[in-house]
């Protein structure tokens, strides 16, 4: 007698040799399973290869490397179950570079968009939708000022080029995921502290490096105010996050707008306290005050106090504390701390 054979899930992760992008690999490979059934092929696009060795030497994985715009005919050229995109410009980028944050931003992910659209017109099944978008979709806006605390259905006005080009977008997977195209999902993700490796182009990056370069014996700067309160999640929440977003049914998600992970509250301040318990003083030292009026300005307008029950009700939570965020950072990496 013949059995047959269980059907795979092939998955792509665009940006998925990023920092985010290769925890999320590493998560799924552990899990082995999409949503019921097991990964046949996980695909990672982004200009770099895998370098994780946990990604890299897995047989399930293929890396495709290049300029996402331009091997997009090539990926759309195999199916996918379902696609993570995680792939952008990030926010400092997009304001300085306007026609780069339209090109990485919006006509990549349109681009994707539509090749999934015809994937869908030819096999008759949507596959998954996963956007990774930004608290950076809320700002202050002189007709709707920004509340204190940002609740499920508070109106997001965005007040930068990156959170403009992201809001597009959810706007976009939402209309894509009512016509039946994809099964959209999206997810606004709260600054990711404490990142590994070296600074990004991102607005945000100083709220990995006051941290993690002090850890690594490096002097670095804390561009805005010590009192500024920012949102944070550590990587391992915000994987699990979009892990949960991305497999809870269709009626668990509460709708096709995007759900606002659980956010940490903290001030700069509060940060650098909780490395001193850690570290000590001398660690903390090595931070020095160099304000930056730009990066002040974006950071600043950003919202830092989160009411979340659909992420709730997914069974999420916030980080229990930033020192437990420093820990968590200290033990996935101890050669670099």
């Amino acid at each position: 007698m013949t059995m047959a054979m269980t059907k795979g899930t092939k998955i792509l992760i665009t940006g998925g040799a990023g920092f985010l992008g290769t925890q999320l690999a590493r998560a799924l490979l552990r899990q082995g399973s999409f949503r019921g059934l097991p990964i046949e092929r996980l695909t990672l696009a982004d200009r770099v290869a895998p370098a994780h060795p946990d990604v890299s030497t897995d047989a399930r994985v293929a890396a495709d490397v290049g300029d996402l715009l331009e091997r997009m005919p090539s990926l759309l050229a195999m199916e996918h179950d379902a696609v993570f995109h995680l792939a952008s410009a990030v926010s400092a980028e997009c304001e300085a570079d306007f026609e780069l944050g339209l090109r990485s931003n919006l006509d990549a992910t349109r681009a994707l968009l539509d090749g999934l659209r015809a994937q869908t017109m030819r096999t008759g099944t949507a596959p998954v939708f996963f956007f990774s978008s930004s608290v950076a979709v809320f700002g202050s806006d002189p007709g709707i000022p920004l509340p204190a605390v940002i609740r499920d259905d508070t109106l997001p006005t965005p007040q930068s080029s990156y959170g403009a080009q992201k809001f597009i977008c959810e706007q976009m997977i939402a209309e894509y995921t009512r016509k039946g195209y994809i099964d959209g999902r999206v997810a606004r993700l709260m600054t990711v502290s404490v990142r590994p490796g070296r600074p990004n182009g991102a607005a945000s990056s100083f709220l990995s490096g006051i941290i993690r370069e002090p850890l690594a014996g490096e002097a670095t700067v804390c561009p805005v105010d010590p009192d500024t309160a920012v949102a944070l999640a550590s990587p391992a929440n915000t994987v699990a996050g979009i892990l949960a977003v991305a497999q809870a049914d269709r009626d668990a998600l509460g709708g096709r707008t995007a759900i606002n992970l659980p956010a940490l509250t903290v001030t700069v301040r509060d940060m650098l306290q909780a490395l001193e318990s850690v570290a000590g003083k001398k660690t903390v030292g090595l931070v020095s005050q160099v304000p930056d009026a730009a990066i002040a300005r974006i950071v600043g307008g950003w919202p830092a106090r989160f009411e979340s029950p659909r992420a709730a009700a997914l069974g999420l939570k916030p980080d229990a504390s930033y020192r437990a965020v420093i820990e968590q950072y200290i033990a996935q990496n101890k050669t670099q701390a």
